[in-house]
This record gives structure tokens, C-alpha cells and sequence, in this order.
């Protein structure tokens, strides 16, 4: 008889610990900085005067730091203490874990100084520049060896469900990440996207809903698989169902980006596919939700004293009512109604602090009493917490929808002379700034939820003793000897990189569908002989509107509703946009859509909109920015992005980069010269003559209709 040895080896709780921290600062500083933006919504005074903590800085910068630094580091601390418990093996490599720490905590401290500094590449929950990027690839391929080496080296035969999800998120966000930042370096902290115009929409939105998809949901599924068994002390529901909700997710999940650009000027074919996946994801989303809830099966009086199911319960709903919504939403019909408005917002936040926030909350509850082996210090004290947080969530959520509809519902309103019922934009704004005090009053309170946990993890962690290595042992891997009969999904499980192969191949074919044809294919995006490169001056002023963040309250995106074109003019055409590196069409309407703005006021307008927007718009949200007018910029960079732009294509004449700063002088004076005539004196290099030039450019590049007073 043959005697099984034991091999000993140690968890290292130490790095879980530092992920764990490191979620709990971010995630207050992120929520905190929401919290902020959200006040500036009704009250933009609130920041400060400062060019650096405007709106249009901050909002970046707290989807970041929410996004990537408290929901990630929630990632990773529950996959460095889950996947070598599931293992039976340390993680491969302890210096590639602080790699990774360390690495990870740079790109975030990096992304809190550049992003309010105005250095961003504006796209949707990619806006950092192409060094930090790449340092993003480094750390995230060092995430990934080290899973993969942890893999190689376990002693458990299965890869239990949970990895599945990790896996699969590991290589799909590596795919996203790398082609969706493709770009051409003009300095240290510019670039330009290496996609133009609906290609640029088309790859922006395939990263920017897969981010969500494999970031914020896949991740967390891993997550759910083994936390919510290990709390509620249950096995997981059903097996096969895993099986069937993780491969149709992940296949189904990267076709479902066009649903965020329907009626824009993306082809129609790209448009079809994506409310057609979007639509069949309801099913594996919702066999995700239900394989969780069904595993309380006989755990729910469990659930009314335990804070950690309590959070976890409501998480697993909030997803499922995240990603029921989302399929509704892709519905042609209904996005017509909903997209530029808050029912994006509130649809996003349900999802974000709902189940991302409150499943990150249940796991540091449950993870914290376990690596200090003492109980927790209060579950009074958590369970007021999750009220507080069930609350803010409601605050936040539901003035979003009422928001959401009120706006909609007055820009599509006509009156029986067939005009517009409410012609000026602003109208429309000042119905819903009490949903946007009702909706910070949310944040609040769920920030404060955040505060008290702080303080009930502080006091667990002083009562215990912390184990920075724990013990474990289990015999080691055996080699395989095949069975006939085996099932087909068993066998896989045994073979992690063929595994991860398969799923690699899953997330690839609906990326490849869709966007390569809109790149290769000409016919997708046709050209408008009299849509011409920028100007040197309007090239400028349009990388200071990316700067400032206009793009997150102004689309530039004319839907083909009577509505829109009434209100801005022609609706927008794919050929107008094959010379914007990144695309500017925006996902919400604070203010109006800017694509006709060109030549329909006097610069002068424009000024003194800028200074002061009450002036010109009695009632505005829009920020002040009188530091414009002064603010001189340093036209040195522009001679270095004509190279750069000709070499992506920008058919720019050969030798214009020694050209381009006498035409942006001549511009600058004709802007200079029209304002003295209206009373204001401005320098030709002042930062406010270069907006004004991008500005009056929108949209001339075709005839426009007659045009409503927005």
C-alpha cells in the first residue's frame, strides 16, 4: 500500500493584505472625488475657481480611480488569496507579487497627477497617456505570469470554476487594453490614437464595454464562485451551470460594444450585431445570477444576521438587474430615449455600487477576520453599513431615472406648431438639478457607509494577530492517467494553458468580426470630398477642449432624429470624422451637442461664454474659465504632431510642419482682430483664441440646415 506525502508550503496573507488596504484608501478617495463632481453638477463653484479640479478634470479621474485602483486592487487581493487556496500552491513568484503591488499603486498615483493636469487621451476609461499604458501592459503580464505559473505548479488536479473567470479575464483585458491604446507618440504625455474617426468609435467602445464586461463583471463572478460558498458554507449550485454560464458569456460578452453608438454614423450592420448579442447576454448574465442566489439554498436565515451574506446578496441582484437592463437598453427603441441622458449613469452605478462596491465590501468583511484569526470587531456596525449603502444606492440611482426621463421626454417634445417645445438646451438642465442634489446626497451617504467600514476593519485588525504566512499542506500533483468516460469539461480543466487557449479564441472571434471589416473595408466610412485636416490653430484648441475634459458634458454626435436636427442641424455623417484622433462623439448631454456649433455664434460669443457662461446663459451648470483668456500656450509641440499626424495619414502638404506656426499665427490674428472689434483685447497665443478656432470649425465642413435656437 502506498503512502501518500504531505508537501508543506505557506499562503503568503501578507500581499493580500497590502491589496486590501490599498482598495480601502483608493475606494475613499475615488468615492470622494465622485462625491465631489457630483456637487459640481449644481453647484460648479464648488471647484474652487481652480483649473484643476473642474468637472471635466475630475470625472476621469474618479471613473479611474473607482474603476482601476478600488475595484482592482479588490480584484487582486481576492485572487492572491483565493487561487493558491484552490491550488494548493503559493503563488509562482513572491517578487513578481510586489511587482505587481507596487506597479499597480504607481499607475494609479500616476493617473491622480496627470489626469487633472489635463494629460489624457480622453477615451471612455482609457484616458491615461500611451508611457502609463504601457507600464499598464508591464504590470497586468506580470498578474498574468504569475497566475499562470501558480497554474503550472499546483497540486489540485481541477481548476475550480473561479479561475476560469480569472483566466479569462487576465487575457481579454490584456487583448483590450493593448489594441485599444494604439497610438503614435508626439512627446512624453501626447499622443495620438493609432484609429480615426468611426474606426476610433467602433475600437473605443469594443474596450470600453468589454472593460466593464471583463473588469468589473468577470473578475467578480471569480470572485463570487468561491466567497460566496466559503460565507454561506454551501457548495456551489450547479456545475454545468457554471460550464454554460462561463463560455457563453465570455463568447457573447465582445460583440456587445456598437449598442453604445446606435443611430451615430457607425454602419448599420455593426449597429444590428451588437443589439443582437447584446439581447442573448441576458441569458448567461442571468445564469450567473441565479447559480450565486441558488447557492443560499438553505444558508438564507444565515442571511439575516450575517452582514457578509446580506452584502452578497444584494451584489449577485444588483448584477443581475445591471446586466438585465443593459440587453434593454441595446434595444434600439429604448436607447433612442435613453442615451446622452442619466439612465446611463444610474445604469453604470447600479452595476458599480451595487455589485462591484457591495461584493468588495462582503469579501474584505470575510477576508479580514480570517488572515488577523479573530472575529469581526462589529457586525452592528457592518450592518449598518449595508444599510447606509442599500440607501445611497437608492438616493443615487432612482433621481438619475426620474432625471433621465424628465430631460428626454422635453428634448423630443414639440409644441402643435411643430417646433420645438423647449428650443433652449438649458431649459432642459435646470428641470433636473434637484435630482442631481438628491443623487450627491446618495454618494454621501454611501461614502460614510465606506467610512464606517474603515473604522470596524481598523479595530478588527487590532483586536487580532496577523498571519502573514499561513500553513497548509496536500499531496503533491499526481500525473494523469486518462479514464474513458470522462467528462469533456473535466478533461480541460486539467490542461490550464489549453484552457486558456480556448478561451482566448472565444473572446477573439467577435472582435475580429466586427472590427477589422470597419477598418479594411472603405465602404463602411465614406469620404466627403470637402471634409479637410485641421487647421494648425484648430488643431490646437481641439486638443485643449480634450484637455479640459469637454467631452464628458458635450457630445459631438448629431443622432437622425427630428429632434436633434431641429435643435442642432444636419444629423452627422461618417465622413466628417476621418480626421478626429480620438473621436469626440461623446456618452452624456450636461450641456448641448457641439457637432453645428461652428460659425453660428460670433467669437465673441465664445469668449465671453468661456469667462463667464452665465453671461450668455443665464442659469448655466457649465463652469467658469476666465484663466483661458490669459493662459498662454506654447505652440513649440505642433510642428512634432504634423509629423506625427502625416504619418498616421493626416494628408497634411510635404514639409508643412516648417508652414504650420505662420498659419497658426495668421488665424490667431483674424480671431485676435474680430474680438478687439467686439471690445475684447486677447493675446493671439492665449489659450482662448485656439478654443474659439476648434470651436467655429465644428461642423462646417458640409452644408447646414436651418438651425433652432439650442
Amino acid at each position: 500500500m502506498s503512502v501518500t506525502t504531505l508537501e508543506q508550503f505557506n499562503y503568503d496573507n501578507k500581499i493580500v493584505k497590502y491589496f486590501g488596504v490599498a482598495t480601502i484608501a483608493w475606494g475613499l478617495v475615488g468615492m470622494l472625488v465622485g462625491l465631489i463632481a457630483a456637487i459640481q453638477l449644481f453647484l460648479p463653484e464648488a471647484n474652487l475657481g481652480n483649473p484643476y479640479t473642474t468637472y471635466g478634470r475630475i470625472r476621469p479621474l474618479h471613473t479611474n480611480a473607482v474603476i482601476f485602483a478600488f475595484i482592482g486592487n479588490a480584484i487582486f487581493a481576492g485572487v492572491y488569496y483565493s487561487m493558491p487556496r484552490l491550488l494548493k500552491t503559493p503563488m509562482w513568484n513572491k517578487a513578481l507579487s510586489w511587482f505587481h503591488f507596487w506597479g499597480w499603486q504607481t499607475v494609479i498615483l500616476l493617473a491622480a497627477i496627470t489626469l487633472p493636469l489635463g494629460l489624457t487621451s480622453s477615451k471612455e476609461y482609457a484616458e491615461l497617456e500611451w508611457p502609463i499604458d504601457i507600464l499598464i501592459a508591464v504590470v497586468w503580464v506580470a498578474f498574468g505570469a504569475n497566475m499562470i505559473g501558480a497554474l503550472i505548479k499546483r497540486r489540485e488536479k481541477h481548476m475550480y470554476v473561479a479561475i476560469w473567470f480569472y483566466m479569462a479575464s487576465f487575457v481579454t483585458i490584456a487583448v483590450l487594453h493593448i489594441f485599444n491604446s494604439l497610438a503614435l507618440p508626439v512627446s512624453l504625455f501626447k499622443s495620438y490614437s493609432a484609429y480615426a474617426g468611426v474606426q476610433d468609435a467602433l475600437v473605443q467602445w469594443w474596450y470600453g464595454h468589454n472593460a466593464v464586461a471583463f473588469f468589473l463583471t468577470t473578475p467578480f463572478l471569480g470572485l463570487m464562485y468561491y466567497y460566496l460558498p466559503k460565507a454561506a458554507n454551501r457548495p456551489v449550485y450547479s456545475y454545468k451551470l457554471s460550464i454554460v454560464h462561463f463560455w457563453s458569456l465570455i463568447f457573447l460578452y465582445i460583440w456587445a460594444g456598437p449598442h453604445h453608438l446606435l443611430y451615430t454614423a457607425l454602419p448599420e450592420w455593426a449597429q444590428v450585431l451588437g443589439v443582437v448579442f447584446s439581447v442573448m447576454l441576458i441569458a448567461p448574465s442571468w445564469g450567473g445570477m441565479v447559480n450565486g442566489l441558488l447557492t443560499l439554498r438553505g444558508a438564507w436565515d444565515k442571511v439575516r444576521v450575517d452582514p457578509v451574506l446580506k452584502f452578497m446578496v444584494v451584489a449577485v441582484t444588483a448584477y443581475g438587474m445591471a446586466t438585465f437592463e443593459g440587453p434593454m437598453l441595446s434595444l434600439k427603441n429604448v436607447n433612442a430615449i435613453a442615451h446622452y441622458t442619466d439612465w446611463i449613469v444610474a445604469h453604470v452605478h447600479i452595476g458599480a455600487l451595487g455589485w462591484n462596491g457591495f461584493f468588495t465590501f462582503a469579501m474584505l468583511y470575510w477576508l479580514w477576520p480570517k488572515m488577523w484569526k479573530t472575529n469581526l470587531y462589529s457586525t452592528k456596525l457592518a450592518t449598518t453599513h449595508f444599510w447606509m449603502g442599500t440607501l445611497g444606492i437608492v438616493f443615487y440611482a432612482l433621481p438619475l431615472y426620474v432625471a433621465a426621463l424628465t430631460q428626454s421626454l422635453m428634448w423630443k417634445e414639440f409644441t402643435e406648431a411643430g417646433r420645438l417645445a423647449y428650443p433652449n438646451f438649458l431649459e432642459t438642465v435646470v428641470q433636473i438639478v434637484p435630482m442631481y442634489i438628491l443623487r450627491a446626497f446618495g454618494g454621501f451617504i454611501y461614502l460614510s457607509g465606506a467610512i464606517l467600514m474603515v473604522y470596524n476593519m481598523v479595530k478588527t485588525a487590532k483586536q487580532g494577530t496577523f498571519i502573514a504566512y499561513e500553513a497548509d499542506e496536500a499531496p503533491a500533483l499526481k500525473p494523469h492517467v486518462e479514464h474513458e468516460g470522462e467528462f469533456w469539461h473535466r478533461a480541460w480543466e486539467r490542461k490550464p494553458l489549453f484552457f486558456t487557449v480556448l478561451a482566448t479564441i472565444a473572446i477573439l472571434i467577435g472582435g475580429v468580426i466586427e472590427i477589422i471589416p470597419t477598418i479594411l473595408v472603405k465602404s463602411n466610412v465614406p469620404t466627403i470630398s470637402s471634409v479637410q485636416p485641421y487647421t494648425p490653430l484648430e488643431l490646437q484648441g481641439r486638443d485643449l477642449y480634450i484637455s479640459n475634459g469637454c467631452v464628458g458634458c458635450h457630445s459631438q454626435m448629431i443622432r437622425p432624429f427630428r429632434s436633434e436636427t431641429e435643435r442642432y442641424g444636419e444629423y452627422s455623417k461618417a465622413g466628417e470624422f476621418v480626421y478626429d484622433r480620438p473621436v469626440l462623439w461623446g456618452s452624456k448631454r450636461t450641456g448641448p451637442d457641439l457637432h453645428r456649433v461652428g460659425g453660428k455664434y460670433p467669437d465673441s460669443w465664445h469668449y465671453h461664454h468661456m469667462v463667464d457662461p452665465r453671461t450668455m446663459s443665464p442659469g448655466s451648470l457649465m463652469p467658469p474659465y476666465p484663466w483661458m483668456s490669459t493662459n498662454i500656450m506654447d505652440h513649440q509641440d505642433l510642428p512634432a504632431k504634423i509629423r506625427t499626424l502625416q504619418k498616421l495619414g493626416v494628408p497634411y502638404p510635404e514639409g508643412y510642419d516648417q508652414q504650420a506656426n505662420a498659419d497658426l499665427s495668421f488665424q490667431a490674428d483674424q480671431i485676435v482682430a474680430n474680438l478687439k472689434a467686439s471690445g475684447v483685447e486677447v493675446l493671439p497665443d492665449s489659450e482662448i483664441v485656439a478654443l474659439i478656432a476648434y470651436l467655429q470649425r465644428l461642423g462646417t465642413d458640409i452644408k447646414k440646415t436651418t438651425v433652432s435656437n439650442p
